[in-house]
């Protein structure tokens, strides 16, 4: 391996732990967000708003800047990604939360890194140690937050473990394909699966009502903080990290979501729920320390 693929995927580089915070905060906050934008506009159809809003804005904005457009092969991959990851990623946990709490949804989207690990392999990558540790004592974080909070339809359960299945595959996949280069990546991804989740809510009949104000106010900040800032440093993440860094902002965000439940929705934690969100930071510690790149690959 070259020193170029592996020194980005061993150093925490400033812009790589911005991008980090960025995911955890902006996505944790994302749950509630979402919980209070379908209240009264429908699931699917205010996600397409949502990603095709952002996906205008930000090609709009690279193309006065004077960057090209994505080709047709681009395009294409785009779409792959984009569908995997906003369609089948965020649309499954949206439709979940008609009939399941914004931090349960956090919670249960916390087996993420596993899964990302495990589909890292599927193209040859490896997963250390200590970032298996990492992964198994978030996990163990996540049972503890979940005891006596799990409380879901059976179908909303169900979508809830394939959102984040759809999603990881997407990521790893997402390094293998020949994607438009920077910010038109994401631009182009959010615009393709924006128009997947078109054209899924109109083939499942959804219609708009009148919306509310709080309902309007968040889908304002899906798009802009949610979309335009936080899958921008995702995507980023993806390309110059580990698989099991890259996604351990599913151990946070249900810190986050926590936190805006407690202090927003009334709802109550205890002391066992403190506890298992400071097992939760312990197991990102452990994903989110440096690697030691052997001599051999530095070469």
């Amino acid at each position: 391996m070259s020193a170029g693929a592996a020194t980005p995927a061993a150093r925490l580089t400033p812009l790589v732990l911005l991008c980090l915070g960025l995911v955890y905060v902006v996505w944790g906050s994302t749950y509630f967000g979402i919980k209070v934008a379908i209240e009264t506009l429908p699931p699917l159809g205010m996600l397409a708003a949502r990603f095709m809003v952002a996906g205008a804005l930000l090609l709009l904005v690279l193309r006065l800047r004077g960057a090209a457009l994505p080709t047709a092969r681009g395009w294409r991959s785009s779409a792959l990604v984009g569908t995997l990851l906003l369609g089948g990623g965020t649309g499954l946990v949206t439709l979940a939360e008609r009939d399941a709490s914004s931090s349960v949804a956090a919670m249960v989207i916390a087996v993420s890194p596993l899964f990302a690990a495990l589909f890292a392999r599927l193209w040859g990558e490896k997963t250390g140690g200590r970032e298996w540790l990492g992964i198994g004592v978030g996990l163990i974080g996540i049972a503890l937050l979940n005891i006596g909070e799990l409380h879901a339809t059976p179908l909303a359960a169900l979508l809830l473990i394939l959102a984040p299945l759809c999603w990881t595959f997407g990521s790893q996949w997402s390094r293998h394909l020949p994607l438009p280069s920077g910010l038109m990546g994401s631009a182009a991804e959010m615009l393709t699966g924006g128009g997947v989740l078109l054209v899924l809510s109109v083939l499942m009949g959804e219609r708009w009502g009148t919306p509310s104000a709080a309902s309007l106010w968040a889908l304002a900040y899906l798009t802009v903080f949610g979309s335009l800032v936080a899958y921008s440093a995702y995507m980023y993440l993806v390309a110059h990290t580990r698989p099991a860094l890259a996604t351990s902002y599913a151990y946070v965000n249900p810190v986050v979501a926590v936190l805006l439940g407690v202090g927003f929705g009334g709802e109550q934690l205890g002391a066992l729920g403190w506890a298992a969100l400071l097992v939760i930071l312990t197991g990102v510690a452990l994903v989110a320390w440096p690697r030691r790149v052997p001599d051999a690959e530095a070469v």
